[in-house]
C-alpha cells in the first residue's frame, strides 16, 4: 500500500506540474491537430478507404505521444529534481507514478483528436465499444513503453532523437496490433470479432509493466 500510496502522490504532483506549465499537453494536442489538418488537406477530395484511415488514425496518436511523452523524466533532470526524487520515492513507485501520467495523457490526447479525427475525415465505425478497448489497451502499452524509454534517455543529450528511435521499434507491435483492432471494427460491432487483437495488446501491456518494474531500479539509479 505504500508503494501504490507513493506512486498516486507522484502522480499528483506531475499532474499539478504539467497544469502549470502545460508543456507535454500543448506539444502532443498541437502536434494531433496540426498532423490532422495536414493529413486532412493532402487527402482532400482522394476518397480514401476506411482501413487507410485506420492507420492513419493510430500513426497520428501514436506520433503525437511521442512529442510529449518523454518530458515526463527529462523534466526531473532539468529542474534537478531526480536526486530528491530518489530520496523520498521507492524506483517501483516512481515508475507507476510516472506510468499513470503518461497514461492520463494519452487519455486526454485520444478525447480530443479521436472525435475530431471522426468528423474531419468522415470516418465511422460499427463497434463502438470494442474500438473504445482497443484505444485504452493501447494506451496501456504505449504508456508503459514509453514510460521506461524516457528514464533511459533521461540523461542523454539528444533526448528527443533517441526517444523516437529506441521508442519506434519497442512500441510498433501497439501500433500494428491497434490498426489491425480499428479495421476489424470498422464492419464488426461484436468484441469477439477482435479478441485475438484485444488479447494480444493485454499480453503486451502486461509484459512491458513487469519487464519495466524488474528493470527501472537499475535503470534509475545507474
Amino acid at each position: 500500500m505504500q508503494l501504490i500510496l507513493k506512486a498516486f502522490y507522484i502522480f499528483q504532483k506531475d499532474i499539478r506540474q504539467e497544469f502549470k506549465t502545460r508543456y507535454a499537453i500543448n506539444a502532443i494536442v498541437l502536434f494531433a491537430v496540426v498532423t490532422l489538418t495536414a493529413v486532412s488537406f493532402s487527402i482532400g477530395t482522394f476518397a480514401a478507404g476506411d482501413e487507410v484511415l485506420a492507420a492513419l488514425l493510430w500513426i497520428i496518436l501514436f506520433f503525437s505521444a511521442m512529442s510529449g511523452l518523454a518530458h515526463i523524466f527529462v523534466r526531473e533532470e532539468e529542474t534537478h529534481t531526480s536526486d530528491t526524487l530518489k530520496l523520498v520515492a521507492p524506483p517501483m513507485s516512481i515508475y507507476l507514478g510516472k506510468y499513470l501520467f503518461n497514461f492520463f495523457l494519452l487519455l486526454l490526447l485520444e478525447f480530443i483528436t479521436v472525435p475530431l479525427f471522426f468528423a474531419v475525415m468522415n470516418f465511422s465505425i460499427s463497434g463502438v465499444w470494442p474500438f473504445l478497448a482497443s484505444l485504452v489497451l493501447g494506451s496501456f502499452g504505449l504508456s508503459a513503453g514509453a514510460t521506461m524509454i524516457a528514464a533511459i534517455i533521461s540523461k542523454a543529450s539528444a533526448k528527443g532523437a533517441l526517444f523516437a528511435v529506441l521508442s519506434f521499434p519497442i512500441l510498433l507491435p501497439v501500433l500494428i496490433m491497434g490498426i489491425n483492432a480499428t479495421r476489424i471494427v470498422i464492419r464488426e460491432e461484436s468484441f469477439a470479432a477482435i479478441s485475438g487483437p484485444l488479447q494480444a495488446l493485454f499480453a503486451y501491456a502486461v509484459v512491458v509493466v513487469t519487464a519495466s518494474l524488474l528493470l527501472f531500479d537499475f535503470v534509475w539509479n545507474e
